[in-house]
């Protein structure tokens, strides 16, 4: 079991832990459902050492970059600018996605999820086999993800000390000495995350928690990035699907002549057309939607792959994935029974505020 470099505080502070990915990661530091609301009204802390931290530089970096992800990081035009992306394989199914960074020139970082650090490590290495690019691990760098609505301004004015912070732009990066701050995150809200170096990080750590940032737990992350309409790999997508079935057709650059790994196989995808979608859910009366239950319309059956009760809606919401005609009416199967749901468009909540009609729904 590996163990980020925060892994004593969290348990001397009584998180539950627990094994995720192979990494001992705190599920939650008490009610998971106050710390959701906390990162919807205020701040919170999420350790997220566990990701994995790439850096890439190299004469041929671009070309390469731009021949293995399905985004197209010739989008980055200023130095810092981040680029959201699927990376596929031949087939079209996906691999993993990442956040990749262009630090400038032949410069560029890439986070990926932990699970797949393996996968990922060995498909790049493979594709760049031969060209000038170099690769770099960077097991010296620990990474926080500190959300919500007061998160810019605790660690710009409290810690920080820094008005750059403030006037970094959405999905841009700035190098503040040895912090590297990132205006992302998989919750819906504003904040950063913020990438350092692992010796450093039970310092910055405690200073948040002064400054009243409170310790969140992966249980509240799942929570909020499914209300916020955010995929979670190897439950919303994986090597089975496409970017085109699972809501994320949005992040691939098919509109140049860019020969990306997976580009035919989405091509003839498309051609062909599609057969299903992923949607969102609301269930209609009490009761908890899982990942794996049935859902079926009046054009077919389909399976939920994400499902959980949203404190913020206060009901339970969903991810499906269901025939393309679907729309609205639908139900799912829980131990043995339909209940009537509705089928929506995520986001559910974006910015702490309630996105949907919870009365009628939305179309997806």
């Amino acid at each position: 079991m590996q163990h980020t470099p925060l892994y004593q505080a969290h348990v001397d502070l009584g998180a539950r832990m627990v094994d995720f990915g192979g990494w001992s990661m705190p599920i939650s530091y008490g009610s998971q459902i106050s710390e959701h609301h906390t990162v919807r009204r205020g701040a919170g802390v999420f350790d997220v050492s566990h990701m994995t931290i790439l850096d890439f530089k190299g004469t041929e970096v671009g070309s390469f970059l731009r021949r293995v992800l399905a985004n197209d990081v010739s989008k980055l035009q200023s130095e810092g600018q981040a680029l959201y992306s699927c990376m596929l394989r031949e087939d079209g199914g996906i691999l993993d996605d990442l956040i990749v960074y262009w630090f400038g020139g032949e410069r560029f970082r890439i986070i990926s999820n932990a699970a797949t650090c393996t996968k990922d490590l060995a498909w790049f290495r493979e594709v760049a086999s031969g060209t000038a690019v170099e690769i770099d691990q960077r097991k010296d760098l620990a990474m926080l993800a500190v959300q919500g609505p007061r998160a810019r301004e605790i660690v710009a004015k409290s810690i920080l000390h820094s008005k750059k912070c403030l006037a970094l732009g959405p999905f841009f990066s700035t190098q503040i000495g040895n912090y590297m701050l990132a205006r992302t995150g998989y919750t819906g809200e504003d904040g950063f995350e913020v990438i350092l170096p692992a010796k450093n990080v039970c310092g910055f750590w405690e200073a948040l928690l002064k400054h009243g940032v409170v310790p969140c737990g992966l249980g509240s992350r799942d929570t909020l990035r499914l209300e916020a309409g955010l995929n979670l790999y190897g439950a919303d997508m994986d090597e089975s699907v496409s970017p085109l079935r699972c809501g994320l057709k949005w992040t691939v650059a098919l509109g140049e002549e860019r020969d990306f790994i997976g580009r035919q196989a989405l091509y003839h995808e498309l051609k062909a057309g599609l057969k299903d979608k992923q949607v969102g859910l609301i269930l209609n009366g009490k009761g908890v939607l899982r990942a794996g239950y049935s859902v079926r319309t009046v054009f077919g059956s389909g399976t939920l792959t994400s499902g959980s009760y949203s404190p913020t809606l206060g009901c339970s919401i969903a991810f499906a994935r269901v025939p393309v005609q679907s729309e609205r009416a639908c139900e799912v199967e829980i131990r043995g029974r339909w209940h009537d749901a509705r089928i929506v468009k995520p986001p559910f909540v974006r910015h702490g505020k309630i996105e949907v009609d919870m009365l009628q729904g939305e179309t997806a």
